[in-house]
């Protein structure tokens, strides 16, 4: 699939890679919607993008919600006048220990349920109802597509991190689940587990912590969000991709 001349939609693409994703897409002449929460982002996003080749526009929805992401379709849909991909990068972080003994006190501290479902809710659930409302509407229009997730490094177990390494691992099955299931549909899939990428949440870390987190990377480095979309435009302009999970970290190992 071409990116010029096709109607993508980013969640959570008012910052970070999603962002990026946005606004590279519309420089390759895609007409993109992006959804975030953050209203003054959202509007940041637009005026940025106003004058590049592909139209660019934002929603306010919350993908944890099935009213709004169906809603958020439909609202899509109507203002791209159809829509050919979805790029399921909206992720939150929620971090902590399953159980953590305080070594002083000996008491028991554990993750609560909350921070677990938060996480779920957003990073699973969230590309679960962006993805089904899509297939649904492009099935019922005889409209083949294609579905993006951005899973993550942490889908191997990452310590600290058992709601997201559970819903990032999530991902990267139900992409490939999804490409079977979809494929006669002409739907395809692919996900990409990025490591490191320069973003504000790396940037706002103390460069002590940054660098000591950056020696366990082969490169030595974080990965620009340019390097990352690459694997974004390749699994939507590669027609023969579909089910699988590329790994883009600079060879770092969880």
């Amino acid at each position: 699939m071409d990116i010029q001349g096709h109607k993508f939609l980013v969640t959570g693409g008012a910052s970070g890679m999603g962002r990026n994703f946005t606004l590279n897409l519309a420089k390759l002449g895609g007409d993109v919607a992006f959804c975030d929460l953050n209203e003054e982002a959202i509007a940041e996003v637009e005026t940025e993008g106003a004058a590049l080749p592909g139209k660019v526009v934002g929603f306010k929805a919350n993908v944890a919600s099935e009213d709004e992401v169906v809603a958020l379709i439909k609202n899509v849909r109507e203002a791209l006048g159809g829509l050919d991909g979805v790029v399921n990068n909206a992720g939150i972080f929620r971090d902590g220990l399953l159980v953590k003994a305080d070594r002083e006190t000996g008491e028991i501290k554990k993750m609560s349920l909350k921070k677990w479902q938060q996480v779920i809710d957003v990073d699973l659930t969230g590309p679960f109802l962006i993805s089904r409302e899509f297939a649904a509407a492009a099935i019922e229009n005889k409209h083949p597509g294609v579905i993006v997730n951005i899973s993550s490094i942490s889908r191997y177990g990452n310590m600290g991190q058992s709601n997201y390494s559970a819903a990032k691992a999530g991902l990267v099955a139900d992409t490939k689940l999804w490409g079977n299931e979809l494929a006669r549909y002409g739907i395809r899939t692919g996900a990409i587990a990025p490591g490191f990428v320069d973003t504000p949440i790396l940037q706002g870390m103390r460069p002590d912590v940054l660098e000591k987190m950056l020696r366990a990377v082969p490169l030595r480095r974080a990965a620009n969000p340019d390097e990352i979309f690459l694997a974004v435009k390749f699994i939507i302009e590669c027609d023969f991709f579909t089910g699988r999970c590329i790994d883009v970290d600079g060879g770092q190992v969880v």
